[in-house]
């Protein structure tokens, strides 16, 4: 049994649906945590999942569904509690004795990195460290998704300078292809999987999604994205993410290039911005090494 969560999947990248299903397609046994038990939750009871309805956050609800788990996935939402929520999964699972949880971190996680997100996640990972409970961190490059959510009226609109402005992506769905190849490996992993797709230009990346690119002034782009978001938490974030590729500009970062944990864990190539926004047919073996699954991308985010 390997317990997800994030499993109802969200604005955010949905990498814990695109895990619930790709376990549940490969027949593993698959115990979903949902926060809530709407219409997503009962979407993946359908598709053969066991769900638990709880919060993260809350001991009362992690221990009991830890119960009987061997392996796990762990991803927070960029919201306030990633620390609340590491430290109470990081203890049940350790009660419980799993071997394996893969979690979502972000691709420059360190105590000296220039967004407190990071730096946060960077104490998340030391806490599962800590817990030895065979941790795995996915430093993961901004997710697609992030940018489809400042798409408006035909425009791409960030903070992040001129058009030749680079950034590290991934799509939401190659992470979670990662992480259920990591899941289902028997044999032993490095602790820290990076997961870099695409390197691209906001231009570039502008251009493959069919919009225009505006560069916004990083005040007008924090009033925006609080009316998109409506979460402080999510848009400090972001504004910092921004200002560190505006910094960068056109540079080079050694952060900055594709990694092979995608094809190595998930069983392809990336999938770039382009297949991403205009989904079409793609050949390829499925996730995980030597995997025979057929691959069906999606820009679900759901």
């Amino acid at each position: 049994m390997i317990l997800v969560t994030g499993a109802a999947g969200g604005p955010q990248g949905s990498t814990g649906r695109h895990v619930t299903n790709l376990l549940l397609e490969r027949g593993e046994a698959v115990r979903a945590f949902v926060h809530s038990d709407d219409h997503r939750a009962e979407e993946l009871r359908k598709l053969g999942a066991e769900v638990v309805v709880g919060d993260l956050r809350e001991i009362t609800s992690v221990r009991p569904a830890m119960r009987g788990i061997s392996r796990a996935f762990f991803t927070y939402p960029v919201t306030a509690g990633l620390l609340d929520a590491t430290g109470v999964f990081a203890a049940a699972a350790r009660e419980e004795g799993v071997a394996r949880v893969v979690e979502v971190s972000q691709l420059d996680a360190s105590p000296d990195a220039l967004t407190p997100r990071m730096r946060r996640h960077w104490v998340a990972e030391q806490v599962f460290d800590w817990a030895g409970v065979g941790a795995v961190h996915l430093r993961a490059a901004v997710f697609f998704e992030n940018l489809s959510v400042a798409a408006s009226g035909g425009t791409l609109a960030l903070p992040l300078g001129p058009r030749d402005t680079r950034i590290p992506l991934v799509a939401g769905e190659d992470v979670a292809r990662v992480a259920a190849g990591l899941l289902l490996d028997p044999g032993p992993a490095d602790p820290v999987c990076l997961v870099t797709g695409q390197l691209a230009t906001i231009g570039e990346a502008a251009d493959a999604l069919g919009l225009s690119y505006a560069d916004l002034p990083p005040e007008e782009w924090e009033a925006r994205a609080l009316r998109v978001y409506g979460d402080p938490y999510t848009v400090e974030h972001l504004t910092h993410l921004w200002a560190i590729f505006r910094l960068i500009g056109s540079g080079d970062h050694p952060l900055y290039r594709v990694t092979e944990s995608i094809e190595r864990y998930g069983g392809r190539p990336p999938m770039t911005l382009d297949e991403w926004g205009n989904p079409r047919p793609r050949s390829g073996r499925g996730f995980g090494q030597g995997g025979d699954q057929p691959v069906k991308p999606t820009a679900d985010q759901s």
